[in-house]
């Protein structure tokens, strides 16, 4: 079985060789609401949800991460099952406010904080604001001291490089993110000599698109470290441990789904062992998913516009491409571009004939969704899906690229398809 096909067969189905999405065919959602199309299984949603949230001890709560995807539908989905939401910019404050996000659950990081955006976390009482520098810490003060206020803060650790991990590495060397772990007892020192500032906790991140449980495990203990030396340095327990997020999902051919199970066990132990630790004397633990709770549930439909042959490759052209699904075309971080998996949603049922490049309609030769696909027999205005498109898909594309219309984004639920994002019509139409 293809990648492809575990992935329809593990989260969503089909019927007479069509693809379903929370009960529903694929070629009616797309009959509502037009190609390009963003597509959101709601139950897919709710079963990565409940399996998070049940592996974990009651002592971790779950922020999610709007970076992720920062749709208003998708923040209120978790917004109501009790989440809180982690944000990094003033426009995703007020996206988790919208959502009825209490303020108290909010947190906020970054390395490059606008005074305006302090401001603004300040003025709305954001929860947490995770500080990442010292010049970031006077800023914050000066703020805090004018407006007659007391901050609750974490700070960021960039740790030693033995606690790396990671597709993508956020500390663990010289980074614009956290503070040094060697620099982190004067930092400390300076938090807790400023009156305006609470220091809360801390905060540790430092790789995503982890796979492997024994490696968040790994990284968590050396927070538990690190959270035991602040502790004493504050001659308190901490109120939170933020642990980050960095759980991957499989994107690719020979990869294996996070073992969630293995994970909570172990997280559990974890807990357990520090249970008396005067540290953690009432600490709440905080897990920061985007990635792993929603990637899977999204689907990036396209209609094929042509299928061109040239010098003995075959391209299926669609009508949406790079511009919408800057990661799945290999733009985003990938050294040697590899493939999301990829289907003819309206032809699940027949056998693959060819590998062929799937391509969108842009002026570039970056805009390439996939190399030497393997696909049934294709045609002009087949279906194409693009899986594991819930995260970090359309928010990070170059949408703007050409001029060329944004997609529709839809979420469907009981087999009820609610759109959540107009497609947005080309500014000099006419």
């Amino acid at each position: 079985m293809n990648h492809a096909n575990e992935t329809i067969a593990r989260w969503f189905g089909h019927t007479g060789g069509e693809l379903l999405v929370a009960g529903k065919r694929v070629s009616e959602i797309v009959a509502e609401v037009g190609t390009p199309a963003f597509v959101y299984d709601r139950d897919v949603l709710e079963r990565k949800w409940q399996l998070l949230r049940t592996a974990l001890p009651d002592r971790f709560d779950i922020s999610y991460s709007v970076k992720a995807n920062p749709n208003p539908a998708i923040l209120a989905f978790f917004a109501q099952h009790g989440a809180g939401l982690e944000v990094a910019s003033g426009g995703e404050i007020r996206r988790a406010l919208r959502a009825v996000c209490p303020p108290r659950k909010i947190s906020y990081a970054g390395p490059g904080k606008t005074e305006e955006e302090l401001e603004l976390a300040v003025a709305q009482q954001v929860g947490e604001i995770h500080v990442e520098s010292l010049r970031e810490v006077e800023r914050l003060a000066a703020i805090a001291r004018r407006r007659h206020a007391t901050v609750g803060v974490a700070v960021r650790v960039n740790p030693q490089p033995e606690a790396s991990g990671g597709a993508m590495r956020m500390g663990g060397k010289p980074a614009p993110f956290g503070i040094d772990e060697e620099s982190l007892e004067d930092a400390v020192a300076r938090l807790r000599a400023e009156p305006a500032i609470v220091l809360r906790g801390i905060h540790l991140y430092v790789g995503t698109q982890i796979l492997d449980w024994r490696t968040l495990l790994s990284q968590y203990r050396r927070a538990f470290e690190i959270a035991r030396r602040v502790s004493g340095w504050c001659g308190r327990p901490l109120d939170t441990v933020d642990l980050g997020g960095g759980m991957g999902v499989p994107y690719f051919a020979n990869e294996s789904e996070l073992d969630v199970e293995s994970f909570g066990r172990e997280v559990r132990q974890l807990v357990a062992g520090a249970s008396g630790d005067a540290a953690f004397d009432g600490t709440r633990f905080i897990l920061e998913p985007g990635r792993y709770l929603v990637a899977e549930a999204g689907i990036y439909v396209a209609r094929v516009l042509d299928v061109k042959r040239s010098r003995g490759r075959t391209f299926v052209v669609l009508d949406g491409g790079m511009h919408h699904h800057l990661a799945a075309s290999g733009n985003l971080g990938q050294v040697i571009k590899r493939n999301f998996p990829i289907a003819v949603v309206n032809k699940l049922d027949r056998p693959e004939s060819e590998a062929v490049d799937v391509v969108g309609p842009l002026c570039t030769p970056l805009d390439v969704l996939g190399r030497e696909v393997p696909l049934p027999a294709v045609e002009e205005g087949d279906l194409v899906g693009v899986f594991q498109s819930g995260a970090y898909a359309l928010s990070a594309s170059p949408v703007g690229f050409l001029s060329r219309p944004a997609p529709a984004e839809v979420l469907v639920a009981d087999g009820t398809t609610r759109l959540i994002r107009q497609r947005e019509p080309d500014d000099d139409r006419p």
